[in-house]
């Protein structure tokens, strides 16, 4: 369960599928987070807000490239009414753990595809194609700093030629007003960019909530917030034209073929 890879050759089918069936189904066009989280009310904050469904950013890249670039998750936790005897006595209120996961798709510019997500242990790499990571999966997020951060190494930027940034209820109620996801992009030498849901749904387990598009080697960021049954749903309407099985993908090599069991696509 390690991420899917085609080259364009091996690919152009299933990405003219998926783009056209991204035409008929695709439309595109807060509160106090446990960990990380920035108020959009703030203005005290030398801080970027994307909270609207269509904002962008671009940010150009310095002589040097791109250093690390941190895409940190963070939410909120969900507080309910204690149904115990006492605590409808005293109307006390309990914290209700909601697991909710960090992921991405991404196209390099060679035409490899694939995701990184905890679930399927798909962590990605750093330093090897597709120089993306992803910290560890931090369930509840109530740690301090990001709940889940995935890292991109920004000396590679020129190699990547789009990710979609996504967050997916793992375990819990499906309330994304309860939850109130946000992401942020730090990009060293410039302030953080901070991408807030601007809808919310009750019924719809994943939402994609921002791309960053590789344009001229840098990067533009774009506010998406689109709801999605599932990672299947999500990939047909953004194009990627990846093979989904309960939200893991089998292993590819670059031919189209399933790769030995255990051994990342070449």
């Amino acid at each position: 369960m390690v991420e899917t890879s085609k080259k364009p050759e091996d690919s152009q089918k299933s990405l003219a599928d998926a783009n056209r069936e991204r035409g008929t189904i695709s439309s595109h066009g807060t509160s106090k987070g446990q960990a990380g989280y920035v108020d959009p009310d703030d203005h005290g904050v030398n801080v970027d807000f994307l909270g609207r469904r269509g904002d962008s950013l671009s940010v150009s890249p310095g002589k040097e490239g791109f250093g690390d670039i941190t895409i940190g998750a963070a939410w909120d936790t969900r507080t309910v009414m204690d149904p115990s005897f006492f605590g409808r006595m005293f109307h006390r209120k309990k914290e209700v753990a909601i697991d909710l996961d960090l992921g991405c798709l991404y196209e390099l510019q060679d035409g490899h595809r694939g995701a990184v997500q905890a679930f399927g242990t798909q962590m990605g790499s750093y330093n090897e194609m597709p120089f993306i990571s992803l910290s560890g999966d931090e369930r509840e997020g109530k740690k301090e700093g990001d709940d889940e951060a995935l890292h991109v190494n920004g000396l590679q930027w020129p190699k990547i030629k789009r990710l979609l940034i996504y967050v997916y209820i793992y375990k819990g109620a499906l309330d994304w007003a309860a939850v109130k996801p946000q992401i942020q992009v730090r990009v060293p030498g410039q302030n953080p960019m901070v991408v807030t849901i601007g809808s919310h749904h009750k019924n719809l387990g994943i939402c994609a909530i921002a791309g960053l598009d590789n344009v001229r080697n840098g990067i533009k960021l774009t506010n998406h917030t689109e709801y999605f049954p599932g990672h299947a749903e999500m990939d047909r309407a953004f194009g990627f034209g990846l093979e989904w099985d309960n939200g893991t993908k089998a292993s590819m090599t670059p031919d189209g073929q399933p790769a030995p069991a255990g051994q990342p696509p070449q």
